[in-house]
């Protein structure tokens, strides 16, 4: 039999284990701690040498089923979800660099990335920040104690692409752990690891959730990468299969030491959530593309930040590596218009900072999620004071059309 399309797989991955009852859904499991008939069976899951759950801070049968699915997605070997996508970010990093390690960044992040590591730079860790659209920049910072490169698909507020397969080869070649946040593209439109990614960051609060009403991160091993290589595994994870190393000190070290557990209750509502992630994010981009092509041919406007469009720098690798062009598109507006007033005109986008809703929503950038970074981080970063980012949702297009159309008039 043929293989399964994303969609068809993604439905019924639940019941591919049999969950209790036949439920069509796995069901929520709330408690904490789990009971064993034989005491020892409860030593043998804490030594890793049966499956089972012990605690709920490392595992539970709700979020297990949802790592399945965010592993099948991403065609990876294993994942762990978060609490946060933040919370991913965090514990890949914390977990498998330490004090004197070097990192690799592209320049163009979501702004609390930038800022988590930054925190990471008074931690000893050193970190390069550069133009990830190309990859001879991340060659030329190359050290002997480089460790990993993290880059982000489609970089928040300005949209620009990171050089993903130039990259990814760079570090096939140099042994380097190849780092992707692929929350802006999903795994609908692109599989990191077709680059060579050997993590892959989802926040499953934005396109995977998809409904603003769950928060959850997670982080996909693709398989690319040996870990048997990599210097900082610790000792004791450096048994059995060397492919499950990288997960198994995460999991140890970001759930268990950290504590960042995503709740059965979040996990659930997240799995359901991205059942419907093709159609939303199928709808979500055209929207955008209609809306960017609007404002790219309205006076109001002075320039359009979006990959779909043919004048964007990186358009034709947008082309080449994504099923589609993104459901987020950043504008700024003509010298002397106020970018409040934009908003506040809107009837349809909600003024809001969240991204991946079903809902249009726009925020003034520099005023908000990038104000802590100050003037001179956020100039190198292309973003101005009049900077506008919308995550476009599924609403009727012809209503988001006429919605921009009598605000920028109105402009």
């Amino acid at each position: 039999m043929p293989s399964k399309g994303f969609t068809t797989r993604n439905l019924h991955s639940d019941r591919e284990d049999r969950p209790e009852h036949g439920v069509l859904h796995k069901p929520v499991h709330p408690s904490v701690a789990y009971g064993y008939e034989d005491a020892r069976e409860l030593a043998e899951v804490f030594q890793g040498k049966r499956k089972g759950y012990a605690y709920g801070r490392q595992a539970n049968p709700t979020v297990a089923a949802l790592q399945k699915r965010i592993s099948e997605m991403e065609d990876g070997v294993g994942s762990i979800a978060f609490a946060t996508g933040m919370a991913a970010v965090a514990a890949v990093t914390l977990t498998l660099l330490k004090a004197g390690d070097h990192m690799i960044s592209s320049a163009f992040l979501f702004g609390n990335t930038n800022s988590y590591f930054r925190t990471l730079e008074r931690l000893g860790i050193e970190v390069d920040f550069v133009d990830a659209t190309r990859a001879a920049a991340v060659a030329e910072k190359l050290r002997d104690n480089t460790r990993l490169v993290f880059v982000e698909t489609i970089a928040n507020p300005g949209t620009q692409i990171a050089d993903l397969e130039g990259i990814g080869e760079l570090c096939r070649r140099q042994g380097l752990l190849y780092v992707v946040d692929n929350t802006l593209t999903t795994p609908h439109l692109f599989r990191p690891k077709t680059a060579g990614a050997g993590l892959v960051v989802n926040s499953l609060t934005k396109y995977i959730g998809g409904h603003g009403n769950a928060l959850g991160g997670a982080v996909t091993d693709s398989g690319n990468f040996d870990w048997s290589g990599y210097p900082n595994i610790l000792d004791i994870y450096r048994g059995g299969d060397a492919n499950q190393w990288g997960l198994l000190q995460i999991r140890k070290k970001g759930l268990r030491d950290m504590g960042a557990s995503l709740a059965p209750e979040a996990a659930h509502t997240l799995a359901t959530g991205s059942e419907s992630l093709p159609l939303r994010m199928d709808r979500s981009c055209a929207n955008a593309m209609a809306l960017a092509q609007l404002c790219a041919s309205h006076p109001a406007v002075t320039r359009v930040y979006y990959p779909g469009l043919p004048e964007h720098p990186q358009h034709q690798r947008a082309r080449e590596l994504f099923r589609a062009f993104g459901a987020l598109f950043s504008i700024d507006l003509r010298p002397g218009a106020d970018c409040f007033d934009f908003l506040n005109s809107l009837e349809v986008v909600v003024s809001s900072s969240n991204l991946g809703d079903t809902r249009s929503l726009g925020i003034p950038v520099a005023h908000t999620i990038y104000f802590e970074m100050g003037p001179e981080w956020r100039k190198s970063m292309g973003v101005g004071d009049s900077m506008l980012r919308f995550s476009v949702g599924i609403e009727d297009q012809a209503d988001l059309v006429a919605d921009f159309s009598q605000a920028l008039d109105r402009c």
